[in-house]
């Protein structure tokens, strides 16, 4: 692969095991034990993504993320955490993870994550997002370039974020179940249906004009989410 990693965490030894299955798999990784180690290394050695661990000494995966989405809102994050603590894998998703996995985990499982994100970052557009450009009304998106602009103004989108927008766009009028998301968007067969909801909360607040009163992603009651084009007549 060739792609540059982050991996922050305070345990060696899942550090260590996440670096070998890395490198096997032929990503170049560096590794910091606190948060502040990992923000010093991203600003030093602009990483292609970071696996950060949510619980640390000093600085914790939460407030890194966060300081992540204010200056480099293109910047993949997958999010450690540990098994059970729901409220914390949603809080990481609000925050800004582009992913999740817990702990314990499988190494290959997250190389797997790990390749399907970077797929949609540095690769050709492939898969959901396809080729192209998406205009909704003032909403306009260039798949291609990844790039979202609301009124002329760019959105700071994370990557599952632009995923599911493109997604929604190309499939208007048709109600999704938060399973079918998972599957489509994320390329999950089974996993926490929050994930999508948190995407979707996320998604409204940056493209909706009333967030609490969406008119483009619409909730389907007992089935999901279904995209409204506002513009009927856009390009796609």
């Amino acid at each position: 692969m060739g792609h540059r990693v982050l991996v922050v965490d305070d345990d060696p030894t899942v550090s260590d095991v996440v670096r070998r299955y890395l490198e096997q798999d032929g990503c170049e990784v560096r590794l910091a034990a606190d948060g502040a180690a990992g923000l010093a290394a991203i600003a030093a050695h602009r990483p292609d993504l970071v696996v950060l661990d949510l619980m640390m000494p000093g600085i914790n995966g939460l407030d890194v993320c966060r300081r992540i989405r204010r200056q480099l809102p293109d910047l993949p994050v997958i999010m450690l955490t540990a098994l059970g603590e729901e409220a914390d894998r949603v809080l990481g998703l609000e925050v800004g993870a582009d992913d999740y996995m817990t702990k314990p985990f499988s190494p290959r499982e997250l190389v797997l994550r790990i390749r399907s994100v970077l797929r949609r970052t540095t690769g050709p557009a492939t898969g959901p997002a396809g080729l192209g450009r998406l205009v909704d009304a003032e909403l306009a998106v260039d798949v291609a370039r990844r790039v979202a602009e609301l009124d002329g103004v760019p959105l700071s989108l994370t990557v599952r974020e632009f995923d599911l927008l493109v997604f929604l766009m190309r499939h208007p009028g048709r109600a999704w179940s938060r399973a079918d998301l998972l599957d489509k968007v994320w390329g999950w067969q089974f996993g926490d249906q929050s994930t999508v909801t948190v995407h979707v909360r996320r998604l409204r607040e940056k493209i909706e004009k009333e967030p609490a009163e969406p008119r483009r992603i619409c909730t389907v009651w007992g089935v999901g989410y279904r995209y409204d084009p506002l513009d009927q007549g856009g390009d796609r």
